[in-house]
């Protein structure tokens, strides 16, 4: 009977197939405390034979001595088998998942991983891993989850795995996970730095999407520069009335009867046909002379005689119209 606790979640007993099984037996099961032997609830078959039996979470109890019983009538004889197991070192954990490289300084890498595990302390791994180059692979144990490859050549492209088992802490067993999904870092032609299992997103997200937006605003400016009625409503033109007036400044020099197309009749219509003479009127100061009053406090300012204007000269007295 060989029994595996798989992530701590189930447990699978099997003891045989149908090629190698004549009848069906019956698994009977205990622990150290418990007096009273059960039988499986959930048999595994192959066409009618009884090949194993399924454990769910709630069934197992670790760090207690799990026995076992298998029985079975051949021949009018009974058959029986027994086993003693210590089910924490029957535990094979899960594959790690999420691997991820990161780019260190001084051409190192660092590789992460994450477990579905309950105890992840308990774990330890080994990494594998090879160039393109290479013709074997390098496998190395590490605790924790963390795994530094201190130089790598940027001609190459690497291909990494994880697996886990449970520590000799936390048990004895030798069972080990399957080997995660590989992730892969470099390649032939990469520059420095850049990320083999990324370089699939970085083409997408990166080129890709900055390719296609700048086609499509391309696109857009084309779209508006041929579509004139959108551009008008877009970007509505200032309106310059400058130019309605050009014909009047330089055809017609400033004319605006003969720019606004008046007829020449009109114009000599309004026209004065007729002329007057200019007529002078002077009017002449009084004779007696008027002297302004003054106060007391202040002399009347002297007036200096002056010669009458001569005839035919206008006087600063002379108002003319």
């Amino acid at each position: 009977v060989k029994c595996v606790l798989f992530n701590e979640e189930y447990m699978n007993c099997t003891w045989g197939s149908r090629e190698t099984l004549k009848a069906n037996y019956s698994l009977y099961y205990w622990y150290r405390n418990t007096s009273n032997k059960v039988e499986c609830k959930h048999y595994w078959q192959d066409q009618d034979i009884r090949v194993g039996c399924h454990f769910n979470q709630d069934e197992i109890i670790q760090f207690q001595p799990f026995h076992v019983l298998l029985k079975a009538s051949m021949g009018g004889s009974t058959l029986e088998i027994s086993k003693r197991m210590e089910l924490q070192d029957l535990v094979k954990p899960d594959a790690p998942v999420n691997l991820t490289i990161h780019n260190m300084s001084n051409n190192q890498l660092q590789l992460t991983w994450a477990t579905t595990y309950p105890k992840a302390k308990c774990l330890e791994h080994a990494v594998k891993y090879k160039s393109n180059k290479d013709t074997d692979w390098m496998e190395i144990s590490v605790n924790g989850d963390v795994f530094s490859l201190p130089s790598v050549d940027y001609k190459k492209f690497y291909t990494f795995y994880v697996r886990s088992k449970v520590n000799k802490y936390c048990g004895r067993t030798q069972l080990w996970s399957e080997w995660s999904a590989p992730v892969v870092w470099g390649s032939n032609s990469t520059s420095k730095g850049r990320s083999w299992g990324c370089i699939h997103w970085f083409w997408i997200q990166t080129v890709l999407i900055s390719i296609a937006s700048c086609l499509i605003l391309l696109a857009l400016v084309i779209l508006l520069v041929r579509m004139e009625r959108v551009w008008v409503i877009l970007m509505p033109r200032i309106p310059n009335p400058s130019k309605n007036f050009d014909e009047l400044f330089i055809t017609h020099n400033g004319n605006f009867q003969e720019w606004a197309g008046v007829p020449k009749d009109v114009v000599e219509s309004f026209k004065p046909n007729y002329s007057e003479n200019i007529c002078y009127v002077s009017e002449l100061p009084p004779k007696d002379s008027y002297e302004p009053l003054w106060e007391s406090s202040n002399p009347p300012p002297s007036v200096m005689p002056s010669a009458s204007p001569a005839p035919g000269e206008h006087s600063p007295y002379k108002n003319s119209y």
